[in-house]
């Protein structure tokens, strides 16, 4: 069975798969596809030690090729990026993403009857060891998560999981102050504490869980507002200096930080009109070689360039609807 395929059986209303019984670069999928709620993960990364990250990088390398920041569908209308906002200073794009995000108006929060209906598309690295060009993403069929998805949070295996209405409440229950709030996240979504999932550097932990957040949907916007003010004090965040593209093809702005111990980044893309949360990447950061083998096979040297995107998530839609099957 091809990964892509697999990826789309995958979806919200199965168990989540346990992250430590699957090779970390594949279970970058996986997460991706599995929690349909959205408030779902395209992050096993973080349990790998700093060897069993280049390995994990490598499984997603053999099997594909690279994604690239190719032309692709832009978004209708002026992006608020163009001209008005530089990218080369992320707090500054993180407080005036806050600051547009204040000035909407809340919305009650959905109904414990309601669902959450998503659609997202993943593309990953399919290749060989010089790493070409990722082929079309893939489109995942729409999906419905209840609100109160309390049975799935209370029998899945992914530690990360949170209902839609555990991550609102907890949103909107964050303190002003960033420390506070990164102290509060990291609580809410926890890092390891053994072999198997080793604990992340405090920096590293508290992008990580603030990633799961701001993605999280449905999110007040004076909540992602104080997520974002914070995520600019989280040491090592950088932006990159001009729009990226998400898995869609379309436009994005790209919040970065380099996995401690490893040659890739993370990256948190914000639609550059709205400052809405539309995806994440996980892209090589600095050239790098590594040797796999197995004591079976043939040694075999993968290279990775700097640029190269590993994997690449996007939101396509994300609503709250009154019945399973409804689309907005």
């Amino acid at each position: 069975m091809d990964e892509m395929t697999q990826l789309r059986e995958f979806r919200a209303d199965a168990p989540v798969p346990d992250r430590r019984a699957l090779a970390p670069g594949r279970q970058r999928l996986t997460d991706a596809a599995a929690s349909g709620r959205r408030v779902r993960r395209l992050r096993a990364d973080w349990r790998v030690a700093a060897a069993g990250a280049a390995a994990a990088i490598t499984v997603a390398a053999v099997l594909g090729t690279q994604l690239g920041d190719a032309a692709g569908p832009a978004r209708s209308g002026p992006a608020s990026t163009a001209g008005t906002l530089r990218l080369d200073d992320p707090a500054e794009v993180l407080n005036r993403a806050a600051d547009a995000l204040e000035k909407q108006p809340a919305r009650p929060e959905p109904r414990d009857d309601q669902w959450i209906y998503t659609r997202t598309a993943q593309a990953a690295s399919q290749g060989d060891q010089n790493g070409s060009s990722l082929g079309p993403a893939t489109y995942d069929p729409a999906s419905w998560v209840p609100y109160d998805n309390s049975a799935a949070a209370r029998n899945g295996k992914d530690s990360d999981y949170r209902t839609a209405r555990q991550v609102y409440r907890a949103a909107n229950a964050l303190p002003d102050d960033p420390a506070q709030l990164l102290a509060k996240i990291r609580t809410f979504y926890p890092t390891g504490n053994a072999a198997e999932s080793p604990p992340e550097g405090k920096a590293q932990h508290s992008f990580r869980a603030i990633g799961l957040m701001a993605e999280a949907y449905p999110v007040a916007p004076a909540a992602l507002a104080r997520i974002y003010r914070a995520m600019a004090t989280i040491p090592g965040v950088r932006v990159t200096d001009h729009l990226v593209k998400d898995a869609a093809g379309r436009e994005a702005i790209a919040i970065t930080r380099k996995e401690d111990g490893g040659h890739e980044q993370r990256e948190i893309l914000l639609d550059p009109h709205d400052f809405s949360y539309v995806g994440l990447r996980f892209v090589v950061a600095e050239d790098y070689a590594y040797t796999l083998s197995d004591g079976k096979v043939e040694r075999q040297t993968f290279t990775f360039k700097a640029g190269q995107i590993l994997s690449s998530e996007a939101r396509i839609e994300a609503a709250v609807v009154d019945a399973k099957g409804e689309k907005p």
